[in-house]
């Protein structure tokens, strides 16, 4: 059973922060399916555009401004289908990432695309990637477990960016 504790208390933090946030849930995706590179995508259904808001490896993958995402067999499975995508070995990664070559030079040649789901839409993904064959069926299994996390995580987001604007 999945431990929520770690994301609980950075959401109840005086102090907390959307980077603190998706840092806490960054570790819970650690303990729960490993993940070498880590980061964080919102995604807007309306224009269709994305938009990275957090990496464990910013300087390989800084936090940037936003991108139209490809019609490609991921964007099917992951934001039409709202599926995870899964890919195991390095051809897979080359199949549908671009910048798989970046990907292989950090150690990557696996991944894991997590949607996050709110009232029907996909708002964004957790992103895990790690070593070849690293999302065994298992950890596949639990990394539903993130969706959860990954929803309070985007919605503690847009409420903390609501806030900073009535106040600046």
């Amino acid at each position: 059973m999945t431990d929520y504790s770690i994301i609980s208390q950075a959401l109840a933090a005086k102090d907390a922060t959307p980077q603190s946030v998706y840092g806490a849930l960054r570790e819970l995706a650690q303990e729960t399916i490993g993940a070498k590179l880590f980061t964080v995508m919102t995604y807007d259904p309306d224009t269709g555009e994305a938009s990275r808001v957090f990496s464990n490896m910013a300087d390989a993958y800084p936090v940037s401004g936003t991108k139209p995402l490809n019609p490609t067999h991921w964007t099917q499975v992951v934001i039409h289908e709202q599926r995870s995508f899964v890919a195991n070995d390095y051809e897979g990664v080359k199949a549908v990432f671009s910048d798989h070559e970046l990907i292989r030079s950090l150690g990557c040649e696996s991944v894991i695309n997590i949607p996050i789901v709110v009232a029907g839409d996909v708002r964004g993904t957790v992103n895990c990637l790690d070593v070849a064959g690293q999302y065994t069926a298992e950890r596949i299994a639990a990394a539903e477990s993130l969706k959860l996390a990954g929803v309070a995580c985007l919605l503690f987001q847009k409420q903390f960016q609501t806030k900073e604007a009535s106040n600046g």
